[in-house]
């Protein structure tokens, strides 16, 4: 007897099943091949940072030095979210269908942690690598589109939109951060965790387009989206072109909140917090509480 193909989704006790697994895989890899795994996902979501910025360029009305404005899309800020966040799942995407290692969804990796499949250790050495090979390729990225001037394009929108990003990141409150950290990544994991059902590539699209582009258009904050978003408009401010702050009608004094130690402590710090309780907490652990805990029995 042949075994049958199915087109069915798998269902969610076996996705509970399917997640211990790669949980386990993912904590086992070998450390260059994980850190090179995570300097792509850093790569990848930065593209869905620069597709979104790009978007958005114009959604910020353009002054000349009279104030005067000389450029305006006046779409309403709903539906340049929407859009933004539709453009950014590229990111996401191409870690879920390329292969990457992303940070926020390994936060799942708790579920084969809770399984005691892997130890605290291998957690940990997971989690840290991954952060720091995802902060690599995400101001890496940064630094390469700084290079190309993209800024400047549609006569500065996009360097007043990148600028205006950094800026509204780096003002959060602590507290704000982590609460937009955990409703972002409860979000990130639930696409992932959906894309476990998933039998087929267009399956694993559909699965995380909408959780993404429901957190980009709410304006919930992932860190290593922020390890794009925030330096590029550090390397704007403190480095860009002059020409761009002409076009604009705005110095560098307008952004006082974007500042290195603001990303790093105002920003990074309290939405990683957020993004690993929403992630490994209100994700990870509730599925394997409900699917795995007493699977046996």
């Amino acid at each position: 007897m042949t075994d049958q193909v199915s087109f069915d989704a798998i269902l969610p006790k076996d996705m509970a099943l399917k997640a211990e697994a790669l949980g386990v895989k993912k904590a086992s890899l070998e450390t260059s091949k994980m850190f090179m795994l995570a300097v792509l996902a850093g790569a990848f979501i930065s593209m869905g940072a620069i597709f979104a910025t790009t978007v958005a360029a114009g959604s910020m009305p353009i002054k000349d030095p009279s104030g005067a404005i000389i450029f305006s899309t006046g779409i309403p800020y709903g539906i340049i979210r929407l859009l933004m966040g539709l453009v950014f799942s590229i990111g996401l995407i191409l870690v879920v269908v390329g292969g990457a290692e992303l940070f926020t969804g390994n936060t799942l990796i708790v579920m084969a942690f809770a399984s005691k499949k892997v130890t605290l250790a291998q957690l940990l050495r997971n989690w840290s690598i991954v952060y720091v090979g995802n902060f690599i390729g995400s101001i890496l990225t940064a630094y390469i589109m700084f290079l190309g001037k993209q800024y400047l394009f549609g006569n500065g929108a996009i360097g007043l939109t990148a600028l205006g990003i950094g800026e509204a990141k780096t003002s959060l409150e602590f507290v704000q951060a982590v609460a937009l950290g955990i409703m972002c990544n409860v979000l990130v994991c639930l696409g992932v965790w959906m894309s476990y059902s998933a039998r087929s590539t267009t399956d694993k699209i559909m699965s995380v387009t909408l959780p993404v582009a429901c957190f980009i258009a709410a304006g919930f904050e992932h860190s290593v989206a922020n390890m794009y978003y925030i330096p590029l408009a550090l390397f704007v401010k403190n480095f860009g072109d002059p020409k761009l702050f002409e076009m604009i009608g705005k110095t560098a004094a307008d952004f006082p909140h974007l500042t290195w130690s603001n990303f790093f402590i105002a920003n990074l710090l309290p939405v990683t917090i957020g993004n690993i309780i929403g992630g490994a907490i209100m994700v990870g652990m509730i599925y394997w509480f409900v699917y795995i805990r007493n699977a046996d029995k």
